[in-house]
């Protein structure tokens, strides 16, 4: 390789930067031997791993910065922009205008408690984000040492040789060395709606940026064909680094379920300001100081917000999402998981899903009967169609095999086209001299719509075509047909055969495809006219073992499973058979789908009343999404093609393949399938199922224990009871409660009864009406045996304010067992087998002994230790509280099966 001092002095030499910046930027005017000299790179072979080392240290990793960056000092300043913490500091100022300086300062204390507190678990929320985010790299196809390999795109630099096909995103800006019908979407540059073609041709003139046709640009996406493209510019210095120097930063829209949750503070907020108004009354009333209906409104309006509960949720998803990519689910936006415990339909396509994507060619037929099969190897034959055969196999491909190390076959591309090299290095075909005579100049790319792949290669003095595809697609493309070593002409009779040939071998559960070529004196423009058919084959992709478990869970869960794929029917339907996917073995082909606009209600119907899509093109993904919409379905939908794109953003849960899924898929999809397996989306949904329901049991544990707090402190304030409940105490009870008992109720593992109840609507709010209906059962029983303790203490002298405060944050704390179903037992269930909540009762019962026996803090609190009779009658008083509640939840089984709590 050229060692050019331009780049040799890169690190060093100050000018390079400006040469980058030059070459970046006119890159479309340099013709590529000027490039190839610039960048001191070769186009054939690519750059060393030595040289491209020393370049990505030179340049930096291919990123683009979002300009926001995780500064822990704002975070920790942001715990103080809250009206929650104004509310304190308001409370601490009135205490130390009153000279109350034990009270204000154990006021401050306990805001530098919370602050803390919410800095901790937004802290862990961000690096657990942080990591989710290190599990989504994007790969991309470079030439290194003269090989074409796999790497993450963010270590390519300039000088790389990149090879992209459709589906991929064009991972940084580059110049075209040689493509084949590239069709570019561009619009995240230009806002060009309509994809437009690419060449290699030099451009001499000044151009824009839409009409630099030569060159690639970073993040853009290939609609059709192949190119290889040499890498002038990488990261900030892309035309995409360009946009993002110049977007200011932006606000990130909340959530759906923040919104939610938005709701239910401003709902607590007005409950909390009507109480604080009854109690001021009847403060006044009963002639109390003014600072003390002061203080205990205040603390009746921190009592009623749960301030930890967006950072516990944010957290539970984020724990979540980690525990899923574990799985190798990638669930890439915290929205996805609400929305994946509300599914209703998976749409899932058959290959590589379904079933294990391991395909090998079994079975060949050529005219007029010659046949091969894997059980009689011996059967392979040495004339014209065996030939042409191989020269299909190896030349009309883009994968690659060669030797590993290990002695295994290293192999990259299509499972597919994969198969049929190792197929032709098997029975003796020199896959790399087959290559190596022949110079490619035309290429026809295989898409949804075409089903066809073709190649056109010079061979000596002559042109070869070589094509692969749907023998219904393919045979439309032929004129002639090779048989017994001749070629003649192709008539209907023909067609039928091998048609129904194609139909025997789906139905025999493998793939088919079909082989053509042409070879011809000269070039020609529709490289796909007059071919000459040769046979078809038959791959075997057996069914995932493990799938039919998985479609029996999502029958229980109420989710409807549809095929939807390009095979052909009768593979489809034998496959959907095996599995037991469909009641009925009747498919609907894409020749069979009118466009949505010419559906009618009867149409409609048809298609929802079907279990299996054959033959179907990614448009008509979409126009069947848009059916089940309408009648209210929400709708997961797995793809993994670039034409996939729009019914992946369509859906409701766009799911891309992780292993055969392009770049654009991935980038559409709202959760990537890491092992391509359905078993992992039935676990998805599971887990969002979980995630959702322990957001919701953890909103109920809190707002319940606010809520008794409140209906406690109104109490006393409106009967005017010979025992108080300190402001102080109260931040106490909630910075005891709220935090570690919350959180372990976060990261519930759930059960298997969370596949065995209906999908929620997706509309419904997260805490129903019956459920709140249960918060307020729930506060009133333990706001009222917490007040029936602090009765019963000042009717047998003890201290009843002591007995009141440990009544009710024990009776808190051991609600959190009452956060499960009716149906289970008290002493074996997913909470009772938590041992994060059994530590955090541990953790959290220490906290407020620590608090008790420590005299400094104890005094601001006006604690002291329990004596005998009254750690008795607080224990008695806390268990009643649970055993109520716990009895009451299965006198109703019935009811809250239906509506669990």
């Amino acid at each position: 390789m050229r060692q050019s001092r331009s780049y040799r002095l890169s690190v060093q030499n100050p000018c390079y930067n400006m040469t980058m910046e030059s070459i970046k930027l006119k890159a479309y005017k340099h013709s590529i031997p000027s490039l190839e000299e610039l960048l001191d790179t070769d186009t054939e072979k690519g750059l060393s791993s030595q040289e491209a080392a020393s370049r990505l240290s030179a340049n930096g990793f291919n990123i683009i910065s979002t300009g926001r960056r995780f500064n822990i000092l704002l975070l920790f300043l942001r715990q103080y922009k809250s009206p929650v913490v104004y509310l304190l500091l308001v409370a601490a100022a009135l205490t130390a205008i009153y000279r109350e300086w034990p009270d204000a300062v154990a006021i401050m204390i306990v805001i530098a408690i919370n602050t803390l507190t919410g800095f901790l678990m937004e802290f862990q929320a961000e690096r657990s984000m942080n990591a989710l985010k290190q599990l989504t790299h994007v790969s991309v196809r470079v030439y290194r040492d003269g090989i074409l390999q796999i790497l993450e795109a963010e270590n390519i630099v300039p000088g790389d040789v990149i090879y992209l096909e459709a589906g991929d995103i064009v991972p940084a800006d580059g110049r075209i060395i040689k493509t084949a019908g590239l069709l570019v979407d561009e619009a995240t540059l230009t806002g060009e709606s309509v994809p437009v073609e690419k060449n290699e041709r030099d451009i001499t003139t000044e151009v824009l940026l839409a009409e630099q046709t030569n060159c690639l640009f970073k993040g853009t996406a290939i609609r059709r064909g192949t190119v290889t493209m040499l890498c002038t510019a990488t990261g900030m210095r892309t035309e995409l680094g360009n946009i993002a120097e110049m977007l200011e930063t932006t606000i990130k829209p909340a959530t759906p379920l923040e919104k939610k949750l938005a709701v239910f503070s401003s709902q607590l907020l007005i409950l909390s300001l009507i109480l604080v108004a009854f109690i001021a009354v009847a403060g006044l009333v009963n002639r109390q100081p003014l600072i003390e209906i002061i203080r205990i409104a205040i603390a009746l309006s921190v009592a009623a917000i749960p301030e930890g509960l967006p950072v516990v949720a944010t957290l539970a998803l984020a724990r979540g999402m980690i525990r899923m990519a574990k799985q190798c689910i990638i669930v890439k936006h915290l929205m996805a998981v609400e929305t994946l415990g509300a599914t209703t339909v998976i749409c899932t396509d058959k290959t590589g899903t379904l079933t294990e994507n391991d395909l090998e060619l079994v079975q060949l037929a050529f005219p007029p009967a010659f046949t091969w099969n894997k059980e009689a190897p011996s059967s392979i034959r040495s004339d014209e169609s065996y030939k042409r055969f191989y020269q299909v196999a190896v030349l009309c491909n883009t994968a690659s095999v060669s030797p590993g190390k290990d002695g295994k076959l290293n192999t990259t591309g299509d499972p597919l086209e994969i198969s049929l090299l190792k197929f032709a290095i098997q029975h003796g075909c020199d896959t790399c001299n087959g290559v190596a005579t022949y110079a490619k100049t035309g290429e026809y790319p295989f898409s949804s719509e075409t089903r066809i792949m073709a190649m056109q290669h010079q061979g000596g003095d002559r042109m070869l075509v070589t094509a692969k595809g749907a023998a219904e697609d393919l045979l439309q493309h032929c004129t002639h047909i090779l048989e017994n070593n001749e070629v003649r002409k192709l008539n209907a009779g023909d067609v039928n055969k091998w048609l129904k040939h194609t139909a025997w071998l789906a139905g025999e559960g493998l793939k088919p495809l079909a082989f053509a070529y042409n070879e011809c004196e000269e070039s020609r423009h529709a490289i796909l006219d007059g071919l000459i058919f040769i046979g078809v084959g038959g791959f075997l992709d057996p069914p995932r073992m493990d799938i039919a478990a998985s479609l029996s869970q999502c029958r229980s869960a109420g989710i409807r499973v549809v095929m939807l794929t390009g095979d052909h029917p009768a593979t489809a339907i034998h496959i959907a058979s095996q599995l037991g996917l469909a009641d009925n073995t009747r498919a609907i082909t894409g020749r069979e789908m009118p466009p949505f606009n010419e559906l009618d209600a009867t149409g409609k119907k048809y298609w929802l009343q079907t279990g299996i899509f054959a033959r179907v093109s990614p448009a008509q993904k979409l126009d069947y999404i848009k059916v089940l919409q309408e009648e209210h379905e929400v709708v997961a939908m797995t793809g993994d093609g670039v034409n996939d794109a729009p019914a992946l953003r369509k859906a409701d849960i766009g799911i891309a393949m992780g292993i055969r899924g392009s770049q654009v898929s991935r980038e559409a999809a709202d959760m990537i399938l890491q092992d391509d397996s359905f078993n992992s989306l039935v676990k998805a949904i599971r887990e969002g199922r979980i995630i959702f329901d322990n957001i919701r049991r953890f909103i109920i544990y809190l707002l319940s224990c606010n809520l008794s707090e409140l209906l406690i402190v109104g109490t006393i304030a409106l009967l005017d009871l010979p025992f108080r409940l300190l402001p102080l105490q109260i931040l106490l009870i909630n910075l005891v409660t709220d935090v570690l008992p919350a959180l372990a109720l976060g990261i519930t593992k759930g059960d298997d009864a969370v596949m065995k109840k209906t999908p929620r609507l997706l509309s419904a709010p997260v805490i129903s009406r019956a459920k709140w209906k249960a918060i307020v059962i729930y506060a009133v029983i333990i706001g009222t045996f917490t007040l029936l303790a602090g009765q019963v203490a000042v009717i047998t002298s003890m201290n009843a304010g002591n007995v009141l405060f440990f009544t009710l944050i024990f009776s808190q704390l051991l609600h959190v067992l009452n956060m499960t179903d009716a149906k289970d037992t008290f002493h074996d269930n997913y909470i009772v087998n938590n041992r994060y909540v059994w530590l955090a009762l541990v953790l959290s019962s220490s906290i407020v002994i620590l608090v008790t026996i420590v005299p400094a803090l104890a005094r601001p609190f006006r604690l002291h230790l329990l004596n005998f009779e009254e750690s008795l009658l607080v224990l008695f008083f806390s268990l009643v509280s649970l055993f109520v509640i716990r009895i009451i939840k299965k006198l109703g089984v019935e009811r809250y099966a239906r509506n669990s709590l």
